[in-house]
């Protein structure tokens, strides 16, 4: 018989947006480094099938996990904490739920029976929480939204019946809520927390800890209150005060001895957890002793959301470095040839991150431009790729109206195409796409790249023969044109099944274009190699200035 996987189960009151998600990523964090297995999950009350379809104003950055699942940004905070590879087990939505109970309804797998939410969409969430937990020794659940949201109801029902299932010594429940700082009155104010704990009561969930979220840090009085009105021990009352690193928290909690409650209640043995990486690494993320500038060129720069991923990435690198990398957010639809020269003039280097759509383009490839003739370390990924290989054919290669067909179907000169055109040419077999319903087919989740001896990737990459990384693009770079590239300065240095996968400039400080997402793979303890290879070179061109 295999050993009971325990359960904790995270919850949010008041409003969205507090930090469940690194909440429940720093408990983890301390279980793994207390020799635990551990794994986590996310379930969305949304009623999207997933995020892979929804607008990044929306819903901030999708996720990519190595088996194509297109998750919530939650699930690159659990694996960057973590340092663990998730799947689409780890998270799911109430869209999906419901999917999944009406095609066994329509196969008739029910028997003609009624469907309900209870015992059937309940059940289907059970279900989906333990095989998340299977050989795991604890499984963290984070429910997605706010205590009281009408859709999040069958979600909490479901932790509810499983908590009685397996046991009070098996599963436990953390309510995270906000302590709101009343300027006026100079109070913390303890009345939302109550209220919150409140309506978890209501249906039948008593929280055993609570972590506050405030502006500033809860006294002994104040922690104390919060226990009595709510029912929990008053080492159970965990304050998560404003930090300036996300990577704080894990370190706080800690000080704050919060693995004493969960190994009482849970009925473990004493959890030792060793942070001393941990610790010495996020000193470096609050006070490095050294500094660069890159410019981040995008066009969703007033929702940083949209680039998660990415932005703690940079914070990987530069702590693994030793240096502060400061970001100048240009919008990209705001540059061209009268301004690129003084935009980008006091920066060490210039990132293109990836992205959908024609608006912005040409900035983007101004930007590039700019990178290129001046010797400015570069790294474009995904769309800066693709846009890099058309700066080129237009300004080197000389090509007539060279472009994207995702930004003009019927260019001269396609430097870009849709993926179906590969697998058209090459056979389905070489290549794992994905469907949408909305018609178009994406390539998503980890692939090889074979990266060219002695290429700069390869350097990067420590002078390995592969590396393995996510993609989620609809676009490929047309092989057309790779001898005109290699025949001008430009190296394919990496390839996936005869696809590009990574460009570079032979006579340049430092010139990358891949077509993959490195930031996906990237962890506090384990930064990306082509981010770190990118932020290096960043840091000596501020250096030889």
């Amino acid at each position: 018989m295999s050993k009971q996987t325990k359960y904790i189960f995270v919850t949010g009151g008041v409003l969205s947006s507090l930090g469940k998600g690194i909440a429940a990523a720093s408990i983890g964090t301390l279980l793994k480094s207390s020799g635990l297995k551990i794994s986590i999950l996310k379930a969305d009350p949304y009623i999207n099938v997933d995020p892979g379809t929804m607008s990044p104003l929306e819903h901030g950055e999708v996720f990519v996990t190595d088996d194509g699942a297109e998750t919530d940004l939650d699930l690159g905070h659990y694996e960057r904490f973590l340092d663990e590879s998730l799947s689409q087990d780890n998270n799911f939505t109430t869209g999906r739920v419901y999917s999944s109970v009406i095609e066994k309804e329509r196969r008739g797998d029910y028997l003609g029976k009624t469907i309900q939410v209870i015992p059937h969409i309940v059940g289907e969430i059970v279900e989906r929480i333990k095989r998340a937990g299977e050989g795991k020794d604890i499984l963290i659940v984070e429910i997605g939204g706010t205590v009281g949201d009408i859709e999040g109801l069958p979600f909490l029902e479901a932790i509810r019946a499983l908590r009685t299932e397996v046991g009070r010594k098996n599963a436990m429940t953390i309510h995270l809520t906000l302590v709101p700082y009343i300027k006026v009155a100079g109070e913390l104010k303890t009345k939302p927390t109550q209220h919150s704990v409140g309506e978890l009561r209501r249906i039948g969930i008593s929280p055993d800890m609570i972590i506050c979220r405030s502006e500033m840090a809860l006294n002994r009085e104040l922690k104390d209150k919060i226990a009595l009105s709510c029912g929990v021990e008053k080492n159970c009352v965990i304050e998560s005060a404003d930090s300036q690193s996300i990577y704080q928290i894990p370190l706080s909690f800690l000080k704050q001895d919060i693995l004493t409650p969960i190994a009482e209640i849970l009925a473990l043995n004493e959890l030792k957890p060793d942070m001393a990486t941990w610790d010495s690494l996020v000193k470096r993320i609050i006070a490095p002793t050294g500094e660069t500038t890159i410019a981040f060129v995008g066009k969703y720069i007033d929702l940083k959301e949209s680039y998660k991923s990415l932005t703690e990435s940079i914070i990987h690198a530069g702590a693994n470095l030793d240096t502060r990398v400061n970001l100048k957010w240009v919008d990209s639809e705001k540059v061209d040839s009268e301004n690129v020269d003084e935009i980008l003039k006091d920066v060490d280097g210039v990132l293109v991150a990836g992205g959908f759509g024609e608006r912005g383009i040409e900035g983007k490839i101004m930007a590039i431009k700019y990178a290129r003739e001046n010797n400015v370390p570069y790294l474009g990924i995904c769309l800066g790729m693709q846009l890099a290989l058309i700066e080129f054919a237009r300004n080197v290669l000389k090509l007539p109206n060279a472009n994207s067909v995702e930004f003009e179907p019927n260019c001269e000169n396609p430097i870009i195409y849709l993926i179906d055109s590969f697998i058209d040419a090459h056979g389905e077999k070489q290549i794992r796409t994905h469907k949408s319903p909305l018609g178009g087919t994406m390539r998503l989740g980890a692939y090889e790249c074979e990266l060219k001896p002695k290429s700069l990737l390869a350097g990067v990459y420590g002078g390995a023969k592969t590396a393995t990384e996510r993609h989620r693009h609809r676009f490929e770079a047309n092989p057309k044109y790779k001898s005109d590239y290699e025949k001008s300065g430009l190296v394919i240095s990496g390839t996936s099944s005869n696809l590009i996968e990574a460009i570079e400039l032979k006579e340049h400080k430092f010139f990358l274009g891949v077509q993959f997402h490195p930031e996906f793979t990237s962890r506090l303890t384990k930064p990306n190699p082509t981010i770190l290879g990118f932020i290096d070179a960043s840091i000596k061109n501020a250096k030889s200035k």
